[in-house]
């Protein structure tokens, strides 16, 4: 297949790296300039979970995409949630009349795609245990097992809505070189689960400066992040979403976590064991240490915002989307003792 992606940083770069090893023709376009020459030069060091391997895809500069034709089967957008817009209008440039969107991205973008394309040139992608980063051009890391190992579906290609398409089996069937995947019938539902996923922990660790386990080993790390948990999850089901299970437990269990018994069991559930595993950054920990504006208006700000439509209480997202601004703003530096500011001002 003729595959196109808008974005060549972490994502971008695994899944078009593994595609083009598959035999794909895929062309990766970005505004990074250090990035793509490095592909150009070298192709992209794919590591992980697997045996290491170098892929060459095309890389091209935007400014060089002008010579391509319309010609591409689907367009990855591999974008931050706050660019899904003009790298859509642009990405649409270049895929056939019967070709699709895909986002391929944390948060929740695909409205904002379908606004521009039309539902029916626009899929969705669950993407879960498949924390990715780019530290220096040119070499991608996956950090989390394969989810293919434990029986897991990390890949999730779903319609709007919520038909399964020949499409989407066709899609997952693609992916499935990479890790496990299927056709969902349950987009929004997933997306939502994957959200708060994203929100119990990338913003923790983006204003602490700390890694996944160093905030699992701390009490009030694992009380943050089950807090963030229980607003995502109540929100999710006060809106009516088919919520499944994030974060190694049922939505309907986090949404419990005010009760001291659930509170308990989940903490214990996030206490780390003898077995440590990796201290990884997620994705909004990466940009902060890289100077980037995160996406927090668009992961724990969303929630927030939805919760106050459902009437759901947050004063934790809300509190920690205040952090994050003085964060990006610069006025804050990450600390440890920034989830301690976070709790207290959300009153606990």
């Amino acid at each position: 297949m003729k595959l196109f992606f808008i974005g060549a940083g972490a994502i971008g770069s695994y899944l078009g790296g593994f595609l083009s090893r598959a035999g794909h023709d895929v062309t990766i376009v970005d505004p990074w300039p250090e990035q793509v020459e490095a592909i150009d030069r070298q192709g992209i060091s794919v590591s992980g979970p697997h045996a290491p391997f170098v892929a060459r895809p095309k890389a091209l500069h935007v400014y060089e995409a002008q010579r391509l034709a319309p010609e591409f089967e689907i367009a990855f957008i591999a974008m931050k949630s706050y660019d899904t817009a003009w790298a859509t209008r642009f990405a649409m440039r270049f895929i056939r009349p019967d070709g699709y969107v895909v986002s391929a991205q944390n948060c929740w973008n695909d409205p904002v795609i379908a606004s521009i394309v039309g539902t029916g040139r626009a899929v969705g992608l669950i993407m879960s245990r498949i924390s990715v980063a780019v530290w220096e051009p040119g070499k991608v890391e996956r950090g989390v097992e394969k989810g293919a190992s434990t029986g897991y579906y990390v890949f999730r290609a779903g319609e709007h809505d919520g038909r399964i398409t020949l499409r989407v089996q066709e899609l997952a069937k693609v992916l499935s070189v990479i890790d496990a995947a299927q056709a969902t019938d349950n987009l929004w539902g997933e997306r939502w689960a994957k959200l708060s996923q994203n929100s119990m922990g990338n913003a923790v660790q983006a204003m602490s400066g700390l890694g996944t386990l160093e905030i699992a080993s701390m009490p009030r790390g694992r009380q943050i992040t089950i807090l963030l948990a229980s607003e995502s999850a109540k929100t999710g089901l006060r809106l009516g979403y088919k919520v499944p299970k994030f974060g190694a437990a049922a939505a309907e269990t986090w949404a419990q976590a005010d009760r001291g018994d659930v509170f308990e069991e989940l903490n214990a559930m996030l206490t780390p064991k003898e077995s440590l595993g990796r201290n990884w950054r997620a994705s909004m920990a990466q940009d902060v240490i890289k100077g980037r504006r995160s996406e927090i208006d668009h992961m724990n700000g969303f929630v927030a915002r939805k919760a106050r439509e459902a009437g759901v209480p947050a004063p934790v997202s809300e509190a920690t989307v205040n952090m994050m601004h003085r964060i990006d703003a610069g006025t804050v530096k990450p600390a440890a003792g920034n989830i301690e500011r976070v709790l207290k001002a959300a009153g606990y």
